[in-house]
Parts: C-alpha cells; sequence; structure tokens
C-alpha cells in the first residue's frame, strides 16, 4: 500500500525558492557576476513554479530531461543576462555544478537528521522536513563549492591568465596580449588609478618614440628636449613610483591612455582611468604576453556590451 504524505504548497515553493536563490547567487559569486537580486528572484520564483508542478504531477513536464534542460537555460538567462553563448555555457555549468553540490548536501543532512519523513514520489524527493535543514544544506553546499573552486583556480596554468587588450589613445589603438598578475598593485600615486605595465618595444605604434627613446633620461630629468613632444602626449605624463624584488623606490614613467578594453570570456571590460607603464624589459621569451594587468583593472570598471 503506498504511504501518504501531506505536502503543503506554500512550504514546497518556500524551500525550492530560498534553495534557488542561494544556488543562482552562489553561482554568481563565485564567478564574479553583478547581478541585480531582482532578476535572481524572479528566476527562483520560476523555479519554484517548476517545482510545484512537479510535485503536484499535474503536468509531467519534469520527465522531459529537454524540458529541464530549457528551464535551466532561462532561469540563468533571467538572473545573469549573459552576453554571449560562450557566457551562458560558462554560467550554466557552473550553475549545475552548484546546484549538484548543494543539492546533494541538502539530501545528505536531511538523511541523517530525519531519514523517516523522507519519501519519493514520481522520481521527486518530498517530505516534511523542516525548512532550516533545506537551508543549512546549500549553506554547506556552497562552502564546499566555492572552497573548491578557488583551490582548482589557484593552480589554473598562466595561459588561462592572459587576456586580449586594446590601448586607444589620440585616435590611435593597438591590441595586446596582457597577462593577469594578481601581484601587480601598481598605480597611480596621484589619482589612485592601476597600472598596466607594458613592454616598451611593443608601444612604437602608440606613442612617439621621443618618449619612448628617453623614458629613462625624463624621469631622471636630463631629457632637454620636452619641447619636442606634443603637448597632448606632455600633459599625459605620469611618474609611477614602484618596488619590485631587488630593486626598493624605483621609478617608472607612465602615460594616461584613452581606455583600456579588456577582452573576457564573458564581456569586454573598459577602463578609462588606466596608466599605460613603459616598461623597458620583455615579459615572456616567445612574446606570449607583452605586458602584466592586476585585479583593479578588471574589478575598478564600467561594463559594456560586447
Amino acid at each position: 500500500m503506498e504511504e501518504s504524505v501531506t505536502i503543503y504548497v506554500d512550504i514546497v515553493l518556500l524551500e525550492n525558492l530560498c534553495m534557488n536563490y542561494i544556488i543562482l547567487f552562489g553561482t554568481a559569486y563565485i564567478i564574479k557576476i553583478k547581478v541585480k537580486h531582482l532578476r535572481i528572484l524572479a528566476s527562483s520564483i520560476i523555479g519554484a513554479i517548476y517545482a510545484i508542478l512537479a510535485y503536484s504531477g499535474i503536468f509531467k513536464l519534469y520527465e522531459n530531461i529537454f524540458v529541464k534542460i530549457i528551464l535551466s537555460i532561462c532561469m540563468v538567462y533571467i538572473a545573469y543576462n549573459p552576453k554571449n553563448i560562450k557566457g551562458i555555457i560558462k554560467e550554466l555549468i557552473v550553475f549545475y555544478l552548484v546546484s549538484f553540490t548543494l543539492g546533494g548536501c541538502a539530501f545528505a543532512l536531511l538523511y541523517i537528521v530525519k531519514p523517516q519523513d523522507i519519501f519519493i514520489k514520481d522520481g521527486v524527493f518530498i517530505g516534511t522536513y523542516p525548512i532550516k535543514i533545506v537551508l543549512l544544506g546549500g549553506v554547506v553546499g556552497f562552502t564546499i563549492t566555492y572552497i573548491s573552486f578557488k583551490v582548482v583556480k589557484n593552480r589554473m596554468n598562466k595561459s588561462e591568465l592572459i587576456y586580449e587588450i586594446y590601448i586607444r589613445l589620440e585616435e590611435k589603438e593597438l591590441r595586446l596580449k596582457v597577462m593577469l598578475d594578481t601581484g601587480n598593485m601598481l598605480k597611480d600615486p596621484i589619482s589612485n588609478s592601476p597600472v598596466a605595465l607594458i613592454d616598451k618595444t611593443k608601444l612604437y605604434e602608440l606613442l612617439p618614440k621621443e618618449i619612448l627613446d628617453n623614458s629613462k633620461e625624463m624621469l631622471g630629468g636630463e631629457f632637454k628636449e620636452q619641447d619636442e613632444i606634443d603637448y597632448k602626449y606632455k600633459s599625459r605624463l605620469r611618474i609611477i613610483p614602484f618596488t619590485s624584488v631587488g630593486k626598493q623606490n624605483g621609478m617608472l614613467l607612465g602615460i594616461k591612455a584613452d581606455e583600456i578594453r579588456i577582452i573576457t570570456d564573458v564581456e569586454e571590460i573598459i577602463n578609462e582611468k588606466a596608466i599605460i607603464g613603459i616598461y623597458d624589459r620583455k615579459f615572456s621569451k616567445t612574446d606570449k604576453y607583452c605586458g602584466l594587468i592586476g585585479l583593479d583593472m578588471l574589478e575598478k570598471v564600467e561594463k559594456i556590451k560586447k
């Protein structure tokens, strides 16, 4: 004889709403997407309504794997508003990973605490378990997922940290590849703007050779032909102090760019305050990348649609 259990629609709705919100917020937090809470809430409500339909058995939608995938895509799109296909695929993969981890943790806690109150109906877990257990499972699952992603990120290959950037200055634009260096904390001491270190030899297409060929002399005050430099470039010059291994109190010549665009897997990032740091040495023997940017270049920016 089939065991009967009373299911309250409001409880089911609330449980799924909370879990969906935790999963969507956790996904955004892990892959560092700026989101609006109203979008996450709207997406969570759609997922919760789907759960009600699944529990009630009115429609057999939950039995169709394609419908489940379409629902997931809709939830991700509503929550994050991805800019391209690559972005939505990345967000969908992380969404599934977080979902599986949170769901597994929640079910494990339920089984440990009150296994007698868990039932299976048409392949869906239901029961009279307290909502706090579900939420605790979500928090534990999110913590595990976040730590796992941090470990993986710390072991990433350097090639995964290389970005394509476009530097625009006085109606000229230069395309380069740079590497993200978490230790690069260089900033202009006056404006507090982030500094992108760029190999000097790559800048001749963008800057006057009078500046590049005499950067050391200009730092030392020995360059006597500054009148030859156009005023539009003079007004952009900056002196950047830096400290590195084996060199204390170093000085670097910088120049204010109109903008630097950074191309990521998900979007284009614009920074209109960045400084180009003119560096005298190569960063890569194979020219795989020719500059370094810090985390500030990715965080303190204006994001635009591709």
